[in-house]
């Protein structure tokens, strides 16, 4: 195990080239997210973001039965100061910032349960491919409570007539369907998913870093903006795009027909 490893207990982190594999690692408790997990994640996509070497994350659960049923109801449970309870909360919200916000594209590699939170997960990544077995929902409101959070990341994904049905039914809906309202990318048989995910890995990180970087965190903020505002704010982005050393070198392999080597910058 090496000394990285060594760090995690509730996830397994593992760094290959380009590629680095977060994987929530409590297959017995359906990868549920305790707040011991959720630090271990939230560090574990810091050092993705501060490491150049990697350039595209997979983010998966252990196990066939789900990639994360959402949190540890077993943990909620237990008495706690609410201040402690906030600041836990505070590094559930954090994964969802730090996902839009690493400037590398993010896979979520989905079987089995994607529930609650670990619904709101697997919709911030950039792409999600899922299983045909794969299952989404926010069934928080079965147990008296609402996915608050979470409803934030579904609003933008789906808008409100399929969030809200998602958000107050509590029902659960298969990957076609998802795929069908927009939470998933691409739907495969089961056998085909590490295949499906490994390929778009591999096609991701041969791009250019620092072009995907740019190109993430502008259509980040454009999705903010107004409509005429976003129009000009990815001109001017535009125009920095073409000052990269890497649009140069593109477009020069493009014309000499050989394949670019990315810098970087």
């Amino acid at each position: 195990m090496s000394l990285e490893q060594a760090e995690f207990k509730n996830i397994r982190f593992v760094r290959s080239g380009p590629r680095a594999d977060i994987i929530i690692n409590r297959p017995e408790k359906r990868n549920a997210l305790n707040a011991a997990t959720i630090a271990e994640l939230y560090h574990a996509f810091e050092v993705c973001k501060d490491d150049p070497a990697v350039r595209v994350v997979v983010l998966s659960g252990a196990g066939d039965k789900a990639f994360c049923a959402g949190a540890d109801l077993a943990e909620n449970l237990q008495t706690m100061n609410e201040y402690l309870r906030l600041v836990q909360r505070e590094n559930f919200t954090g994964l969802f910032k730090i996902i839009p916000g690493l400037g590398k594209p993010v896979i979520g590699q989905i079987q089995g349960l994607a529930l609650a939170g670990g619904c709101g997960l697997a919709a911030s990544c950039d792409f999600v491919i899922a299983s045909e077995a794969a299952r989404f929902g926010t069934p928080e409101v079965n147990v008296g409570l609402f996915p608050m959070m979470v409803s934030a990341i579904l609003l933008r994904n789906l808008g409100r007539k399929k969030a809200y049905d998602l958000m107050f039914t509590g029902r659960q809906i298969d990957a076609h369907e998802a795929e069908r309202i927009g939470l998933v990318t691409r739907v495969v048989p089961a056998e085909r998913l590490q295949t499906e995910v490994d390929a778009l890995a591999a096609g991701l990180a041969s791009k250019s870093p620092a072009v995907l970087k740019l190109g993430k965190d502008a259509v980040l903020r454009a999705d903010q903006m107004p409509f005429n505002e976003a129009l000009d704010y990815l001109s001017t982005m535009l125009s920095m795009n073409f000052l990269t050393e890497d649009a140069k070198e593109g477009m020069t392999a493009f014309l000499e027909k050989r394949a670019p080597e990315w810098k970087g910058q």
